[in-house]
């Protein structure tokens, strides 16, 4: 069993079904999906909640690899509201969503030890080799950033692929002191700056499980991050999985992954993100 940890609103389904129709890929053991989400439509006419229509739509997906898999919705908008709606970064060009993965820890329902994914993550092979690492005494552990390692902090990781050790997190109060500090201070970064502060036993994984620039032959993980290409003229590239016709031109490696998620998509009244 591997469990994994998304969060989002609506429109991030899309990204969370092809990252888990490409894990399924290549990996066939049943699937504890957690889906963190809530409404905040009052603030912002986009930030709706994953549903139950796109609940069941995930478990079906899963359940067509292993019949055991399972996708549960959790609305942490209470909580949301409660720690961090003032907060000054809670209008940034990040969503508040981002935040919602600090408060795995006071989800009595999460396994000790979950696996959170960005949602413009795809897996090129199995996972579970990232899911067997020893953690037991770690808080977290990630990969380097590819830009933050160089330019913010050495040892600084990226937060779009951590592996939770929720007791650790708990008895450190990780989790805790990140909100306290999003919840008072306007950060670049907000989130993933207040874990890397914080953080204090820490795993350093192979680029592998969070590959942030080119694929290579070893890829498990990659994550579709906003790149800088340099040649013939420097600009800002930015593909994400749902793009599917670009990524079909880009990765026709993912070819499969994307069909499977059309056919998924099609006749659902779900809108898409793009």
């Amino acid at each position: 069993m591997i469990s994994l940890l998304y969060s989002g609103n609506a429109f991030a389904f899309d990204g969370i079904l092809i990252s888990l129709l490409s894990i399924m890929k290549h990996n066939s053991d049943a699937l504890k999906v957690y889906l963190l989400t809530m409404e905040l439509s009052d603030i912002d006419e986009n930030f709706v909640p994953i549903d139950e229509n796109m609940r069941k739509a995930l478990e079906n997906a899963c359940k067509k690899t292993n019949f055991e898999s399972t996708v549960t919705l959790i609305d942490i908008g209470e909580l949301y509201r409660k720690e961090l709606l003032s907060s000054p970064n809670s209008n940034t060009f990040y969503t508040p969503y981002c935040f919602l993965r600090l408060f795995a820890d006071r989800i009595d329902i999460l396994p000790e030890r979950i696996l959170y994914l960005d949602a413009d993550t795809m897996a090129r092979r199995d996972i579970s080799t990232l899911t067997d690492t020893d953690i037991e005494d770690y808080e977290l552990a990630g990969v380097l950033d590819y830009y933050g390692d160089k330019f913010l902090k050495k040892g600084y990781i990226n937060s779009g692929v951590l592996y939770l050790n929720l007791k650790k997190i708990k008895e450190s109060s990780l989790f805790e002191r990140c909100v306290e500090l999003i919840k008072r201070k306007r950060l670049y970064l907000p989130d993933q700056n207040a874990i890397n502060k914080f953080v204090e036993k820490k795993l350093l994984l192979p680029e592998k499980y969070n590959e942030q620039m080119a694929a290579k032959q070893d890829t498990v993980i990659q994550h579709f991050v906003s790149t800088t290409v340099w040649f013939p003229i420097v600009h800002k590239r930015k593909i994400k999985p749902w793009h599917t016709e670009k990524m079909k031109r880009k990765y026709p490696e993912f070819n499969d992954v994307l069909d499977n998620y059309a056919s998924i998509k099609k006749g659902m009244e779900i809108k898409s993100r793009f």
